[in-house]
């Protein structure tokens, strides 16, 4: 599994576009810090980009990789070597490369800014993060999705559908039934609701270590008596951890069963 890894992990980043991708975090950096006084808002930017862009760059570059490498996929399965190490050391490529590029696109503007001399470190980390989190756990889901489809057309529709509905249509319908039911108890859930959802979830710890929860009213006040207490971070983490688990668990199940 190392070795295909490695291949896929330096396939990768020679690519121009992880190179576009970094750049692109690079430029976006300096421009926030060294042009905006305020830190916090430099954060809230960048979250807001984070949230939209690293699930949607995940998702296509998941399934891009996935189809464009399918003749040599085809061959190492010819080989006597493990469906679940292939797939497994392929996707671990691609969200490698991608989080490297997020890391270091990010993390280069902060330490020539010398945040580290300041407590501004600790919204950057959980930003890089989070941002970390939903890299691997989009680029699973591309993966799920391309493993399921041969037709790359159908693949790359319900991959850009799966991205729709988790970034915006679930907000929507979300917020939708919170209105229709505000009438009931909905604190719990609403956590479930928010939990259910690695966007909502990054977005809500993000927007708590800002200490701007005031900002969304009483959900907000519900969410800090959860999210903010030591067991609401350990269980917000551990339900990360659970959305990169479960589509890996599917890609080996379903890479053991695939006819090929």
């Amino acid at each position: 599994m190392l070795k295909i890894l490695k291949y896929s992990f330096y396939d990768l980043m020679r690519s121009r576009w992880s190179y576009v991708y970094f750049a692109f975090y690079l430029l976006l950096g300096v421009v926030l810090l060294f042009l905006n006084n305020d830190l916090s808002k430099a954060v809230i930017t960048l979250m807001n980009v984070i949230i939209v862009l690293v699930p949607l760059i995940g998702t296509i570059f998941g399934v891009m990789y996935y189809y464009n490498s399918k003749e040599f996929t085809e061959l190492l399965l010819a080989q006597p070597l493990k469906r679940s190490s292939i797939f497994l050391g392929q996707y671990l490529g691609v969200a490698l490369s991608l989080s490297m590029s997020l890391i270091l696109g990010l993390g280069l503007p902060f330490i020539f800014y010398g945040l580290f001399k300041s407590t501004a470190i600790w919204d950057f980390s959980l930003l890089l993060v989070t941002g970390t989190f939903l890299t691997f756990i989009f680029t699973a889901l591309a993966f799920n999705i391309a493993l399921s489809n041969e037709n790359k057309i159908k693949g790359f529709g319900y991959a850009i559908l799966m991205w729709l509905f988790l970034g915006i249509i679930y907000d929507g319908l979300f917020l939708m039934s919170l209105v229709l039911f505000e009438d009931y108890p909905l604190d719990k859930i609403s956590l479930i609701g928010t939990m259910l959802n690695p966007i909502d979830l990054s977005r809500t710890l993000i927007l708590l270590k800002l200490d701007i929860s005031a900002l969304l009213g009483y959900t907000g006040a519900v969410f800090k008596q959860f999210f903010g207490t030591n067991f609401g971070l350990v269980i917000s983490f551990g339900m990360l951890v659970l959305w990169v688990v479960s589509p890996l668990m599917r890609i080996i199940f379903k890479s053991k069963r695939k006819d090929f």
